[in-house]
């Protein structure tokens, strides 16, 4: 009996794409980087090879386009949190939120990603964006508390480093992921009550006195 030939779906491009950045990043995440190839991923689409390397010249083409999606994803779902935020404690909470739980679900996806040659300069997460995410977040800083740009900037550059720390903490199960959340927030906030305060101690003027020779005549 001849068996029927498995006729194949025809996508739009950007459904392809999809489909195959989407199976790639399976394979990363279930056995590593090295484990993928452009030769499996069309067999296991249905589709040639050749078709692969019209979207994706090479496998660090397509490695670099996945970390690329994964990071514009977590950087969405943190620009939201902020345009959601009505209040500096909602937008913290909100921006370390979105960040925990993108590590929780795909930080093995991304580390595995960074062990790529062709990636492994790049970057964590924190990293990706980071110049126009800090000085987004310090613009609110400086017009919500009268911050110069010149402090609010490396202030929250500073602060970065923490919700990294706290995503390492996650992943090595040092406690649970609110407990991690809460202490985080906590932390950052504290970092901006010292940024505003140290800046209104710093710039407060000396009140202008009379000098002892006036005082004397």
């Amino acid at each position: 009996m001849i068996k029927p030939k498995k006729t194949r779906v025809r996508l739009s491009p950007e459904r392809r794409e999809h489909e195959i950045l989407q199976y790639c990043a399976k394979i990363v995440a279930e056995q590593g980087v090295f484990a993928v190839s452009i030769e499996q991923i069309g067999k296991a689409l249905d589709i040639s090879k050749s078709t692969v390397y019209s979207y994706f010249p090479s496998l660090s083409d397509l490695l670099q386009e996945l970390f690329r999606r994964e990071m514009k994803s977590l950087r969405a779902a943190q620009q939201k949190a902020i345009q959601e935020a009505s209040t500096i404690e909602q937008l913290v909470r909100g921006v370390t939120h979105a960040y925990l739980e993108y590590i929780d679900e795909k930080g093995l996806l991304i580390s595995r990603l960074q062990s790529d040659p062709s990636l492994s300069s790049v970057g964590g997460p924190t990293e990706y964006g980071r110049e126009i995410a800090v000085n987004h977040i310090a613009e609110i800083l400086a017009e919500m508390f009268d911050i110069p740009m010149s402090i609010a900037i490396p202030g929250v550059d500073i602060s970065f480093g923490l919700p990294e720390a706290a995503g390492q903490c996650l992943h090595r199960k040092v406690t649970d992921k609110k407990t991690i959340e809460d202490l985080t927030v906590s932390m950052i906030l504290s970092c901006i009550h010292a940024i505003k305060d140290g800046n209104d101690v710093r710039l407060r003027l000396i009140p202008q006195r009379e000098s002892s020779t006036n005082s004397d005549t």
